[in-house]
């Protein structure tokens, strides 16, 4: 949320505006909840109501997950990476299910779209990740945490400065 209000801030300086104060995306995440459920007639209500709701709470934990690796360093535990992932991944899915409940035909492209998305830019990215970490982890001799990928590189620089050091 604070990224977001960053965004805004720096658009708004750009378009010679004041901007939002800080605490405006969280005033737009609470007037969001508090609007009226709207349900399609067609759609199936279970899904189409939790969808939002797990997917803004995957976020969430996502982003306490990765605060508290950033806050601890040393903290977390093995394998957090791969939560981490997981819960990016929960969004997406959600939008799936919302859309797939909603009992709209036209939904099932949407839905199909949104497949195709999530494995086309899933699948580089974890890909990217985990060479990341399995780079760091071969060098510094850790696990598969989320600290690891801050230091996929800092075996090689350092290589370098003491290689052009010694020259």
């Amino acid at each position: 949320l604070l990224l977001r209000w960053v965004d805004r801030k720096i658009t708004a300086l750009v378009q010679w505006r004041v901007g939002p104060p800080w605490y405006q995306p969280a005033v737009d995440v609470l007037k969001l909840m508090g609007k009226e459920n709207m349900m399609p007639v067609t759609a199936r209500g279970t899904g189409f109501m939790l969808a939002p709701v797990i997917a803004l709470g995957a976020t969430g934990v996502a982003a306490a997950v990765l605060w508290g690796a950033i806050v601890r360093p040393d903290g977390g535990f093995i394998g957090d990476l791969i939560v981490v992932i997981y819960l990016l991944m929960i969004p997406a899915l959600m939008t799936i299910l919302g859309a797939s409940s909603s009992g709209n035909p036209h939904a099932a492209v949407g839905a199909s779209r949104e497949m195709k998305l999530l494995l086309s830019y899933e699948l580089p990215l974890l890909l990217v990740i985990l060479v990341a970490v399995a780079r760091s982890a071969a060098t510094a001799g850790g696990g598969w945490r989320i600290r690891q990928g801050a230091r996929a590189g800092l075996g090689d620089r350092m290589g370098r400065q003491s290689v052009e050091r010694d020259r």
